[in-house]
């Protein structure tokens, strides 16, 4: 009960989203304008802050990124494993595939946000900062047939890595946000994490039913059980403790990012199907995010 009283407020806002599109008269365009904001501006202010300011612990976050990466790479193998099951042609089975391994950011913000307030932010942020060009190199390499070739650059300008790299650097620099910039930065990060989940709720969609819903349930066990349970055997297996471990674990659990279905897009894969994919993980989460919250708070008493 305590862990779904946690999450509450974050799905709250996302179920906000969802009906703030669909009965408040905001047009199409008002909700690619909100998630552009928060995408280049807010959320970068969100990570520069949290990393700049707290205490990173260098000798955890190597095992941990190993262990972030290993459990993208399980989602990957174990969505590839499941190609016969789910069925469709190639390039519609590869747009789909990345709703197995790829993480959706605003949510695993706010949530270790209220697991372990700043540092679980900071560790976070840099975990999903470095876990993003991993994850766009999967799977625009399984679209790469229909892609335009740019990966190199668009990962060169992804504002959420420079953010992640201008924070570290400025922590392990040892200087210090002069007093007037904090306040400014944190009304930037609290504005990112409400506006990033009412566009989470804006952009569920219902979308098309090809493939079957034996394809969606796989991928979704895939998403949600499978790799928290994975991380949390790879967490334990690299020695991770506190913090680490836990954000190994949400960081695992967590939906599929909205970003899957911009790429699908872009290159010329099955927009709908990924869009109804990334609505049922987020839909799900609320049941299975909730349950791993209190497997880890059983394990921290």
């Amino acid at each position: 009960m305590q862990s779904f009283l946690l999450l509450l407020p974050d799905f709250a806002l996302i179920a906000v989203g969802a009906l703030l599109r669909r009965f408040f008269g905001l047009g199409e365009g008002f909700w690619p304008g909100v998630e552009k904001l928060v995408y280049f501006v807010l959320f970068p202010a969100l990570l520069f802050q949290a990393l700049a300011r707290s205490s990173v612990d260098v000798g955890a976050m190597g095992p941990l990124l190993a262990v972030g990466l290993l459990t993208m790479a399980g989602g990957l193998l174990l969505g590839l494993a499941g190609r016969r099951l789910i069925g469709l042609d190639a390039i519609a089975f590869a747009s789909r595939l990345q709703c197995a391994y790829r993480f959706n950011t605003y949510i695993g913000i706010a949530v270790a946000g209220k697991l372990a307030g700043a540092a679980g932010v900071a560790t976070m942020g840099a975990l999903c900062g470095a876990m993003v060009p991993f994850a766009n190199m999967a799977a625009v390499a399984m679209l790469a047939r229909h892609g335009q070739g740019r990966l190199g650059r668009e990962l060169a300008r992804n504002p959420l890595i420079l953010a992640t790299l201008a924070g570290l650097a400025f922590n392990f620099s040892g200087a210090q946000l002069p007093a007037p910039l904090f306040p400014f930065l944190q009304r930037l990060a609290d504005a990112a994490v409400t506006l990033g989940l009412l566009a989470v709720g804006a952009a569920l969609r219902a979308g098309a039913r090809e493939g079957g819903r034996l394809g969606t349930v796989y991928l979704c066990a895939v998403k949600l059980v499978a790799l928290p349970a994975l991380a949390w055997g790879l967490a334990r297996w690299f020695g991770l403790a506190g913090v680490a471990f836990e954000m190994a674990v949400v960081f695992a659990a967590l939906p599929t990012a909205s970003s899957a279905y911009i790429l699908a897009m872009r290159m010329g894969g099955d927009g709908a199907g990924v869009a109804r994919l990334i609505s049922a993980t987020t839909v799900a989460a609320a049941a299975t995010l909730t349950a791993w919250l209190a497997a880890l708070g059983a394990v921290r008493v």
